[in-house]
């Protein structure tokens, strides 16, 4: 059997003598608790009193009551220097020279040389002045004595006394002798504390400016949350971002720094300034540290916005009121004004706020919407608020295809003509049959007589990236998804971005993670507002908003994931962006789904009645009274040509090509023929339910 040697030894750090080193055989069947060293236990012993947190505060506050003193002494050094000097005057020369004033410089060198010449007066004064000084305090000493012995004199005369007359003399100098002992009593002391009461001194002053490293402030301080921004806490966060040209830069300008920035003014909830940045340091150096500029300002990274302006070398720093983007913004005017109508020409959504606080409104006319982020960022909300505000406008209608099919544009049943909702093939299939028939409608519309107004139709397509992987191919061996000359959902896409914004014909998709797999560039690039919720990479970014805006500062992949849901950077001309910023970024709000209900029932009663198809049913026989009977729904009249739009939409193949004329000729057949109401030809519900319950018992109908 093996056996363990375990030596045990003095607690001496090494042990030092081998003969105190005991030596023990032990079991291994039943090894004991091996006993550590004294000198081990005594290092860990140390190690852990190094780590303890009283000790760091100890250590933290011995350095940050030492660089109070010693950087208190720098200040009052610099302050002194300053004002025997024209040191100050010079920076500020350097400064105006640097931001390209010259006027400024002009009148600090005036300023400069003014204050030169004074000096000079001073010191040739200081040549003269012991001389007359001396000529003072003889004169001065002469007319003393001669008051005090007059004063004597006086007071001989009054008491009779000769030995008066030097009274006030003697006591004077009595009291100045008095004075000369208190001097001696105290100079003693006052050398011994001096220096003390002058470290003090220099404490007090290194501490008001908490002239301390960050690491060694105390943690109310050092955390600066809430601090207000000022110029020299830019200036500072600045010349710290580690970019060696601007510091260098701000260095020689010294306390004028602040020169490099516009006015601070206060936007929403939080400021906003202008930084003209030195010859030699360029916009996107300070945009790739973003992250370390917030944390210089005491921000945290998604606090501080970085934007670029139309002033060349110039960068705008948005930066938040510390906590302010994590509050809500309030609730939707959809849900607290319920007499709010839309009109899709002239009117704005009601989408958001920006980062100002403002109101952020979007222009939803002739304009194909694309919309994109990360799963679970609340980018169906987005486009559900956008499409709830524009069905209060009566005249539009709605295509609708969600191809995850959660149930999250449930609400539109009764409000857009067609909803086909899951995530299967066979519903791909069917929104891509439903966009070929939005590109026949919009080139029936191109074919018409020059100045027909069209009303509105959107069709919408959530999770379009579920359409644009689709690997399912047709009879015709052309597949449905894909990017390709011959997908089918690809061409129908892009075919309606070329034109159908014409003859108000637009495209609305979502969708989420964005690829060149998934969404196409050409696809991508065909949409006039494109919006973006978080995002995982810039290269992402780039494809949801394009490289103009990504290069003007837009970067949602800075947003949180999780933490800003609902927060787009937006790249539209359909809404207020402040000048020379390509992008703006909307805080939105939030419509829950019982919210969404009552704002479509209020949509709802705007329409009357909307059939509303949940699949396309093609190339199968049909009963044709009983399909008008279905779209005519629960109004008691339809005019004919919307009876015929709805036939269309119901099924593209049987009714696809029917005329006022063949609809005519089957509901005279069945004895519903049409008639005029208000000088228009309307179908009227109950003739065609009497005609349905009067048909022959074995359900013969025409179907054209």
């Amino acid at each position: 059997m093996s056996e363990n040697v375990v030596h045990l030894h003095k607690p001496t750090d090494p042990p030092a003598d081998p003969a105190a080193v005991t030596t023990l055989t032990v079991v291994p069947d039943a090894p004991p608790a091996r006993p550590v060293p004294l000198w081990v236990r005594s290092g860990r012993a140390i190690r852990t009193g190094v780590t303890h947190e009283k000790t760091r505060a100890a250590a933290r506050a011995a350095a940050r009551h030492t660089s109070y003193t010693f950087n208190g002494g720098r200040i009052v050094a610099r302050r002194a220097w300053d004002g025997r000097t024209g040191s100050r005057y010079e920076r500020m020369i350097r400064a105006a020279e640097a931001a390209g004033n010259l006027e400024a410089a002009e009148e600090w060198e005036e300023r400069l040389q003014r204050f030169r010449a004074a000096r000079h007066h001073r010191r040739m004064d200081l040549l003269h002045s012991p001389v007359e000084a001396a000529k003072g305090v003889a004169v001065a000493a002469g007319m003393s004595v001669g008051v005090l012995v007059g004063l004597g004199v006086v007071l001989a005369i009054s008491s009779g006394q000769a030995a008066d007359v030097i009274t006030p003399l003697a006591a004077t100098i009595e009291f100045i002798a008095l004075l000369i002992r208190i001097v001696q009593i105290v100079w003693g002391p006052a050398l011994t504390l001096g220096p003390f009461l002058a470290l003090l001194a220099l404490w007090a002053v290194g501490r008001k400016q908490q002239a301390a490293p960050q690491w060694a402030l105390p943690a109310n301080v050092r955390s600066g949350e809430g601090e207000p921004i000022t110029p020299s806490i830019v200036v500072k966060a600045l010349r710290d971002l580690g970019i060696p040209a601007l510091r260098t830069a701000i260095k020689d300008m010294g306390d004028a720094g602040a020169s490099m920035l516009g006015p601070i003014t206060i936007a929403g909830c939080g400021v906003e300034v202008d930084v003209t940045l030195p010859s030699g340091v360029s916009t996107n150096e300070v945009q790739n540290k973003r992250r370390k500029l917030a944390e210089n300002l005491t921000r945290h990274e998604h606090e501080v916005f970085i934007t670029i302006p139309q002033a060349a070398r110039t960068v705008r720093l948005w930066i938040a009121d510390s906590g302010a983007l994590d509050e809500p913004i309030g609730p939707s005017p959809l849900v607290t004004d319920d007499t709010l109508t839309a009109n899709y020409k002239t009117g704005k959504a009601p989408w958001g706020q920006d980062l100002r606080g403002d109101a952020a409104a979007l222009s939803l006319y002739q304009r194909h919407l694309l919309i994109t982020g990360l799963s679970n960022q609340g980018k169906t909300a987005a486009l559900r608020a956008l499409a709830l505000w524009l069905a209060l406008d009566r005249s539009v209608e709605f295509w609708m295809g969600d191809l995850k099919g959660a149930g999250d544009w449930a609400m539109f049943d009764g409000i857009a003509t067609r909803l086909i909702q899951g995530p299967t093939d066979d519903h791909v299939i069917q929104v891509t049959e439903m966009l070929e028939d939005a590109v026949e409608e919009m080139n029936r519309r191109l074919q018409a007589p020059p100045g027909t107004d069209f009303p509105l139709l959107v069709v919408i397509v959530d999770e379009a990236q579920v359409a644009f992987m689709c690997p399912v191919k047709g009879d015709d061996k052309r597949p449905y998804g894909g990017s390709s000359a011959t997908s089918r959902y690809f061409m129908g896409a892009r075919k309606i971005h070329n034109q159908g914004r014409a003859v108000n014909v637009l495209l609305w998709q979502g969708t989420q993670d964005p690829t060149d797999q998934n969404l196409p560039k050409l696809v991508r690039e065909g949409a006039h507002t494109r919006a973006s919720l978080a995002l995982g990479t810039e290269s992402q970014a780039r494809m949801a908003l394009g490289d103009k805006a990504v290069d003007g500062g837009a970067a949602p992949n800075l947003l949180r994931p999780g933490l800003d849901k609902g927060t787009l950077v937006v790249a539209s001309d359909g809404i207020e962006i402040p000048k020379g910023q390509s992008s703006i970024t909307v805080r939105t709000h939030y419509i829950s789904t019982d919210d969404a209900h009552a704002i479509a029932d209020r949509a709802k009663a705007l329409r009357d009645g909307v059939t509303t198809l949940h699949s396309i049913e093609r190339g199968e026989a049909r009963d044709a009274i009983a399909d008008i009977a279905s779209v005519l729904g629960d109004a008691s009249r339809v005019l004919t040509a919307d009876v015929l739009k709805r036939l269309s939409a119901l099924s593209e193949d049987t009714y696809g090509t029917w005329t006022p004329g063949d609809l005519k000729r089957v509901l005279e057949d069945a004895g519903a023929e049409p008639y005029k109401s208000d000088g228009r030809m309307v179908v009227g519900r109950e003739r065609v339910a009497r005609a349905l319950a009067n048909r022959d018992t074995d359900g013969s109908a025409s179907t054209g």
